[in-house]
């Protein structure tokens, strides 16, 4: 392994939490703030632990109130949302093998943090679902990336698809609409898309579906190699497809997040890093052009460090998640900035006012944390709150860091 790659610019620590001992932060957080108490949600990359709760009303001195095991190991709890009353938060699980249980979404009523309970749940298991990766919500509608009992896909590679449904009555879900790339299912009339070679192949398949309560009638949805999806739900039970912009190869695939800045017709798109020691570099956070929707343009990249010394310390480099400007009102809405977990590059921040030539203003890359089994920091998620305080996870041991900007 190389030497430590530890450094911050514009940023600085005020508080940290190991989430319990747990580590494992996942790719969800959010923030209920209720009175005096502020709480934030944490999702977990892997078993055990289901989600965390810590209480962050003092930043300085975060405190885990709420945790809970996972009932075996072949199942995470990745993602998470908050419906924007705060009483509701929305899991999702997937599992390591399709058929497997829990898979799905399961809803709890949070009015008391400290003590969240089961409402309902989504079942999505299947002969070829491993349940769901990714949950958002919009009002009174959630939408997920997430296998389904009766999706069959023509590749098994491709087994998530978008989910939309009806959580107007929360004990009782249900079902709207659901979309899917043209050609992925089984036994649809339209050609399949070109497969990315081996093993680069990583699938045709939803991860993130972002929808705001500014343009309803739009989801932001990143498909792995699939790439940028942009639907139209003016109708919600009937999705359709307005453009997709596919730019791998020749670049590597896996699209994870595409973030829309409404009033400056952009979007700021991710491709997850998903190998270690930096293999599939280059994996990027990039700004593209979306104020025609039926031909999105990229036009930018935003600058990383030189990736030989992250390299050298092993886990993965490159782009993953982005604080989504969550439609929470907790949560911190900008189109001058976004903000990024990058891996062993830690959190950065970029200044896209000049959207051809992003420029960062700010990062923070933690020392490796003790027990890493890569040996480096793996930031993995980054969530901004009102107050312009910043929450990032590690994505092994380091478990959570509270950042203020300097």
């Amino acid at each position: 392994m190389g030497g430590d790659t530890a450094s911050a610019h514009g940023l600085r620590q005020i508080g940290a939490s190991d989430l319990g001992g747990r580590g494992r932060g996942g790719e969800g957080m959010v923030i209920l703030a209720r009175g005096d108490r502020r709480h934030l949600f944490v999702a977990h990359e892997s078993a055990p632990t289901n989600f965390t709760v810590v209480d962050v009303s003092d930043p300085r001195s975060p405190a885990v109130v709420h945790q809970t095991d996972l009932p075996h190991f072949e199942v995470r709890s990745n993602s998470l949302a908050l419906a924007h009353d705060g009483a509701l938060l929305a899991v999702a699980y997937q599992v390591k093998r399709a058929g497997l249980t829990p898979a799905g979404i399961e809803l709890f009523d949070v009015s008391d943090p400290t003590s969240p309970r089961s409402v309902s749940y989504i079942d999505t298991s299947g002969p070829n679902s491993v349940g769901a990766h990714f949950v958002w919500i919009s009002g009174n509608l959630l939408f997920a990336a997430t296998g389904l009992p009766d999706f069959e896909p023509a590749n098994p590679r491709d087994h998530q698809i978008v989910l939309i449904a009806d959580i107007s009555d929360p004990a009782h879900p249900r079902e709207v609409s659901r979309w899917w790339l043209a050609g992925t299912a089984a036994g649809d009339q339209e050609p399949p898309p070109v497969r990315h070679p081996a093993p680069e192949d990583r699938g045709f398949r939803a991860h993130n579906v972002n929808v705001y309560p500014s343009r309803p009638d739009r989801a932001y949805v990143g498909y792995l190699d699939g790439g940028v999806i942009i639907l139209d739900l003016a109708d919600p039970a009937r999705p359709a497809q307005i453009s997709r912009l596919d730019y791998h190869p020749p670049l590597p695939g896996f699209t994870h997040t595409v973030l829309p800045l409404f009033s400056r017709g952009l979007l700021a798109v991710t491709d997850e890093a998903v190998t270690n020691d930096g293999a599939d570099h280059p994996k990027l956070l990039w700004m593209m052009d979306a104020s025609v929707e039926t031909n999105i343009v990229p036009i930018a990249t935003a600058p990383l460090p030189d990736p030989a010394p992250f390299r050298a310390q092993g886990g993965r480099f490159g782009a993953h998640n982005l604080h989504e400007n969550d439609p929470s009102p907790t949560a911190w809405h900008s189109e001058d900035e976004v903000f990024g977990a990058f891996f062993s590059a830690g959190v950065r921040i970029y200044d896209v006012r000049q959207p051809f030539q992003p420029r960062e203003v700010a990062h923070f890359v933690p020392p490796a944390p003790a027990g890493s089994p890569v040996g480096t920091a793996q930031t993995n998620d980054v969530y901004v709150d009102e107050r312009h305080l910043l929450y990032a996870v590690d994505r092994h041991t380091g478990g959570l860091y509270i950042l203020e900007r300097s």
